[in-house]
């Protein structure tokens, strides 16, 4: 958990560090507590949150793009429509955050990772539809273990239908994730275990899966046309569909 301040920041004091900058200036928020503030709308492209605490806050519509995040905690956020484009988050969590308002499925309110830095993050979350092309999710987390008494569970992450073309995902451990429909044009998947993972209408086309383990992969209706480094993959004899996957 990041360092935090002694004295928790107000959201009137948090709005004045972000309105009253001199030209040029940047609003360092970093290591502050700004758990379960509504920060929804906010403009924090001149802000510096590294090691921040974000727990439950709410960032609805806020624009992070290009903010500095990284080791911050962001989880149980609020992040219906947030814009992280380009924003560091390398080594901060998002541990199950709020993407979608209700159980019908919006596009318009996906976050947006596109070119974030997300290495080594921990991420578990429900993220449907959210834009991460280019983004760099090397050695991310995605599967999260969380000891409670004597039962031990698993959290898994869901990126149904993300568009992550570009994205680069070498030797990130994938085990289980739902990736159904996602679009990982030209990913580079270098080494990463994609172990039981649902591939299933994923759009895979030219993606590296050199010395990748696809064991238990479900290719069913996945697109593999101009995929690279088959050849070196792992368990892909023990991949499901593989028949029914275009190539």
């Amino acid at each position: 958990m990041p360092a935090v301040a002694e004295a928790k920041l107000t959201v009137r004091e948090v709005t004045q560090r972000l309105f009253q900058l001199a030209p040029g200036a940047r609003a360092d928020l970093g290591g502050q507590d700004l758990r379960s503030l509504d920060l929804s709308g906010l403009d924090f492209r001149r802000a510096r949150l590294a090691g921040s605490d974000l727990f439950g806050a709410d960032l609805v519509r806020a624009d992070l793009s290009g903010t500095d995040l990284h080791g911050a905690r962001l989880d149980r956020a609020v992040i219906i429509g947030t814009d992280f484009s380009g924003a560091d988050l390398s080594d901060a969590t998002l541990l199950l955050p709020s993407a979608v308002s209700s159980l019908s499925y919006d596009a318009s309110e996906a976050p947006r990772f596109r070119n974030a830095n997300l290495a080594r993050a921990v991420i578990v979350a429900h993220l449907s539809g959210a834009d991460m092309r280019g983004a760099d999710l090397t050695a991310a987390v995605f599967n999260y273990a969380d000891m409670r008494g004597t039962l031990m569970t698993t959290l898994r992450t869901e990126l149904f239908g993300c568009d992550l073309t570009g994205a680069i995902l070498r030797h990130t451990d994938l085990t289980g994730i739902v990736l159904r429909f996602a679009k990982l044009r030209h990913a580079d998947l270098t080494g990463a275990v994609l172990v039981n993972v649902d591939l299933s209408k994923a759009d895979l086309t030219a993606a590296d899966l050199s010395e990748a383990d696809l064991t238990g992969v479900d290719f069913d209706g996945a697109i593999l046309t101009g995929v690279k480094g088959l050849e070196s993959a792992r368990g892909l004899a023990l991949a499901h569909n593989l028949d029914k996957a275009v190539r």
